[in-house]
């Protein structure tokens, strides 16, 4: 009989947290280890044979909770924002002191999403102009959304490998803020407005045609799938992984 894995969730008080734990109480391979809030001490973990901790906290606390995890021996996955070049190198070379340990970083565990952003990255190439919208709650605390920022920069990537130059603009002035933020010279842009969940748009355009590749969450069990796919995977996976796609098939 396959050994259960005993998953931990932080934040298991928020959204995310709490639709986590019950994607994992009704789990039949895995079991819930433990579930940690805002104040509980991250060394409770130690005495729970915790595999794999989910993070599903805040910014703050995001970087010093999965550092726990991989400094006891625990797999991590981790769907909290705030992860920049500096924070990742960081965990990159702890984990080279940790090589049995695998790290999923993920901006989206909705599989419709990453789905969508591989078919935006493959289109890219072929449009002059490319720009992103997404569309959020306003309980959101940053923006860019973790997801536009990397799919603007797998956008920004695949065009600088096929040579294809900045979309055309010929704006002079502007607001602040007017033609979004810049990612990688990809411009991204924010909506804040209640009623909404998790909503993205890649917008490609050339001569004559346009092409708009979207993807929307309209409730939060949409990422559970994700979350259970990287609890599932992120032990066959040692060292960081940045993105759900890296536990998927999609080269072809």
């Amino acid at each position: 009989m396959t050994n259960r894995v005993r998953v931990a969730v932080m934040g298991a008080g928020g959204r995310m947290g709490s639709a986590a734990v019950k994607a994992i109480e009704a789990a039949e391979d895995l079991d819930l280890s433990a579930q940690l809030g805002r104040g509980d001490r991250l060394d409770s973990l130690e005495e729970t044979g915790t595999d794999v901790v989910v993070d599903l906290t805040v910014p703050e606390s995001t970087e010093s909770n999965v550092r726990f995890a991989v400094e006891h021996g625990m797999h991590a996955v981790v769907g909290t924002s705030g992860w920049d070049a500096d924070r990742l190198s960081s965990l990159r070379e702890l984990l080279g002191r940790h090589e049995n340990t695998g790290v999923l970083i993920a901006p989206n565990f909705a599989l419709g999403s990453v789905l969508a952003t591989s078919f935006a990255t493959k289109a890219a190439k072929y449009f002059e102009s490319v720009e992103v919208v997404e569309l959020h709650h306003p309980n959101k605390v940053d923006a860019p959304s973790g997801t536009a920022v990397r799919t603007a920069q797998q956008i920004a990537a695949a065009r600088d490998e096929a040579g294809i130059g900045p979309g055309p603009d010929a704006t002079r002035t502007a607001m602040d803020g007017a033609r979004g933020a810049s990612v990688d010279g990809v411009p991204v842009h924010s909506v804040r407005l209640r009623g909404l969940v998790a909503h993205q748009e890649v917008l490609l355009g050339s001569a004559g045609e346009q092409l708009t590749i979207r993807h929307d969450s309209f409730d939060r069990e949409s990422f559970m799938p994700g979350v259970l796919l990287g609890i599932r995977s992120v032990a066959g996976h040692p060292g960081l992984t940045v993105g759900l796609d890296g536990y998927l098939d999609l080269e072809a």
